[in-house]
């Protein structure tokens, strides 16, 4: 017997042969393999999608929610779809992230921008987050055709990723530390806290802070300033 059923069940499951387990029989096979509550609920999403279609995502971000980032001025802010595709982002997340080729998928930022694996200091903890994440948007609608192409993309590109996919680990992002290293402003210890967008549920809302009276606070504030004299010059030119 495993986690509470027969092996000849266990095997048809693990096979493919049983495709309507039961709820009780998915708790079951995750307290065996000794998920946590996301990594189960992903389990449950992925036996059992929603009879009904995800409402349409959109990459369109509120006029409120962008003029709030922009008051934002030592702060960097953007907004993320399921994909990990920057849809928008404040003057500050712009100059944060100007020493990448193109700062429009934070995935492919990790993986496969030269710069990611220097601009995040603590690689490998952001590379297994940010595959987790990816993990949990595909849980929520395996039928994303970006998703699919972000996941297909990153698979043939990075090797890095192929290898962290293949885990099926879950995580959503919540709050946590970050060691960055800025190519005009050197290191950066942040505070990392996402959150959901109301009235676009796919829609994550990512800022950064820094302790008060901090060397990053520092640095934010040179940041700030010395892109503030760089957008002032070429308004003036």
């Amino acid at each position: 017997m495993l986690a509470g059923m027969s092996s000849d069940y266990y095997v048809r499951l693990e096979q493919g042969r049983e495709t309507s387990p039961s709820p009780q029989v998915v708790e079951a096979v995750a307290r065996a393999l000794s998920l946590d509550e996301e990594a189960t609920e992903h389990l449950h999403r992925l036996i059992r999608p929603p009879a009904r279609r995800r409402a349409a995502t959109t990459d369109q971000v509120s006029p409120q929610l962008l003029q709030l980032m922009d008051s934002w001025s030592t702060s960097p802010a953007f907004v993320l779809g399921p994909a990990l595709d920057i849809l928008a982002a404040n003057t500050m997340a712009t100059a944060l992230h100007e020493g990448f080729a193109a700062a429009d998928n934070l995935a492919r930022m990790v993986f496969t921008d030269p710069a990611g694996r220097e601009f995040y200091q603590d690689w490998e903890r952001v590379a297994h987050s940010c595959v987790a994440e990816l993990r949990a948007a595909y849980g929520h609608d395996p039928e994303s055709a970006r998703i699919n192409q972000i996941v297909d993309e990153l698979c043939s590109a990075s090797p890095a990723f192929a290898e962290l996919w293949a885990r099926h680990e879950v995580k959503s992002k919540t709050q946590e530390g970050k060691h960055l290293r800025h190519p005009r402003v050197g290191d950066l210890h942040i505070r990392f806290s996402a959150f959901t967008v109301n009235g676009a549920p796919h829609q994550e809302l990512v800022v950064y802070q820094a302790e008060p009276a901090s060397a990053t606070a520092a640095a934010f504030e040179r940041l700030r300033s010395s892109t503030a004299r760089m957008l002032h010059k070429n308004d003036v030119i």
